[in-house]
């Protein structure tokens, strides 16, 4: 039998007055692609630029999703006014991912939420984010470190009885730090499984759904100077096989549904 090609969906952002012309363009990070492909899969780019119905046959097509980082989500998705500190905001992506999110999740795909996917996957949930965390949530703790691309910031603390924690196989975790948002109240059947020193939330899983992971770092930023066995990487391996396993046993249901049917 011939090797299964392990497709899944990654999201990106939209510019909506990029380049010269002005015109909308998607974005996405490059490191992305380069880390999910040494990690033995093939994303396949879902943007704010497709419809509807283009979202649900691409992850239809796909065996796991990725939501990325980028922009803060709308609070009016978790019935909140805005603060003045709020960010950019990108509404035509939240509902891009809300959307794709949904898919992925009636098939039962591996969903791995990276920094404001996190927020995304809580927000999903029914909970509720800290909009900035400088004004509504201070501590000792940088969040938004000072540090360049590639370079750990601070401590997290992993539940050893988690997903999180069977994937890296560590207790405490020392991570990058690039948001100035992050999970306020939990979602529906969510948990908690990693903190930071000062207490805020750093790693969120679902409790009853087969592989569902939230990390509010960024373990795609440093794959090219760190060893196999670094916890990022620890990370996407964990989520390729996972996909892995949802292909292996989605395609025999796909090439029964695909038979022809007798005259």
């Amino acid at each position: 039998m011939p090797e299964l090609t392990l497709l899944v969906a990654l999201t990106t952002t939209i510019d909506l007055a990029a380049g010269s012309h002005r015109r909308p363009a998607v974005f996405l990070y490059a490191n992305y692609i380069e880390v999910l492909e040494r990690a033995g899969v093939t994303p396949v780019l879902i943007t704010p630029a497709h419809s509807p119905a283009a979202i649900d046959a691409l992850v239809s097509a796909c065996s796991g999703l990725v939501l990325t980082g980028g922009e803060d989500v709308d609070p009016a998705l978790y019935g909140e006014a805005p603060i003045p500190a709020l960010g950019e905001v990108q509404r035509t992506r939240d509902d891009m991912e809300l959307r794709t999110l949904e898919c992925a999740l009636r098939r039962e795909l591996p969903v791995f939420g990276i920094c404001r996917g996190a927020q995304v996957l809580n927000v999903h949930f029914g909970g509720t984010l800290f909009q900035d965390l400088n004004s509504q949530r201070p501590g000792d703790v940088a969040h938004q470190q000072k540090a360049p691309w590639g370079r750990d910031a601070h401590g997290a603390r992993v539940e050893p009885d988690s997903l999180l924690g069977s994937i890296v196989g560590e207790r405490r975790l020392v991570i990058n730090s690039f948001h100035h948002q992050a999970v306020k109240d939990l979602g529906r059947n969510l948990r908690v499984v990693a903190r930071a020193d000062d207490g805020l939330i750093e790693a969120i899983e679902h409790v009853g759904y087969p592989w569902l992971l939230g990390v509010q770092w960024h373990p795609e930023r440093s794959e090219a100077r760190t060893p196999d066995n670094d916890p990022d990487l620890r990370l996407f391996a964990g989520f390729r096989d996972a996909v892995a396993r949802h292909a292996a046993t989605a395609a025999p249901r796909k090439a029964v549904r695909e038979l022809p049917l007798k005259s």
